[in-house]
């Protein structure tokens, strides 16, 4: 008896959940997933807030979920899910490859980060392998994370960027931030130094290029 539920728990399939809010990609996450012998879709959710009601029920061993999600982001519902699901291992998916984004969510405890860009064997490979204990980033993107982390801007900075790149002026900036138009000046300053950009120009040409902040 001892052998058999051994050997019953050894044949178990990986038990995926989907959250993701495009229905057209959460059917084909679906189809992929399914097609394995050793992993199954047991649940989907196209939000944050239905996904923590869904997930009591069917209890995963894997998440598979976008990091953009409406009313409430990927990140933070990892963040909630994790209070109540411990054992549950997260892996996103996500259309943007910049290393802002991908940092934030390495740094908050995801066990992995895939590109939808980036195949299924991507994609079955990172579900394998978080579910394993271990952790699935492309080195493509990994370098990327790296680079976020080299570069040491704050998440101030960041938003400041971001502001930047928007075409916004230090005025504006300040105005956006709730910060005075000197401060909004230093950050600027700040920024260029850090990416060794001799204006603000280089500055949205060189994160653009290293994809350090999404463009709108």
């Amino acid at each position: 008896m001892i052998f058999f539920d051994m050997l019953k728990k050894s044949r178990a399939k990986i038990r995926v959940m989907v959250v993701e809010d495009h229905v057209l990609v959460r059917v084909g996450l679906a189809c992929t997933v399914n097609a394995e012998d050793d992993m199954e879709i047991v649940a989907e959710a196209g939000d944050g807030r239905c996904a923590i009601d869904i997930c009591r029920e069917c209890k995963p061993d894997v998440i598979i979920m976008d990091v953009r999600l409406p009313g409430m982001d990927g990140v933070e519902l990892m963040r909630a899910l994790r209070r109540e699901f411990s054992t549950v291992k997260y892996l996103f998916l996500s259309s943007y490859e910049g290393g802002d984004e991908i940092n934030r969510v390495m740094q908050s405890g995801a066990a992995g980060y895939v590109s939808k860009s980036m195949g299924t064997a991507s994609l079955l490979e990172g579900i394998r392998t978080v579910y394993a204990g271990g952790r699935y980033l492309l080195r493509e993107i990994a370098e990327r994370m790296t680079w976020r982390l080299d570069s040491q801007l704050s998440e101030r900075e960041l938003q400041v960027l971001r502001a930047i790149v928007k075409g916004m002026s230090n005025k504006q900036i300040g105005s956006a931030l709730g910060i005075v138009e000197s401060t909004a000046k230093a950050h600027v300053t700040s920024i260029l130094s850090k990416l060794h950009a001799a204006d603000r120009a280089h500055a949205v040409a060189i994160a653009i290029k290293r994809r350090i902040v999404p463009v709108e």
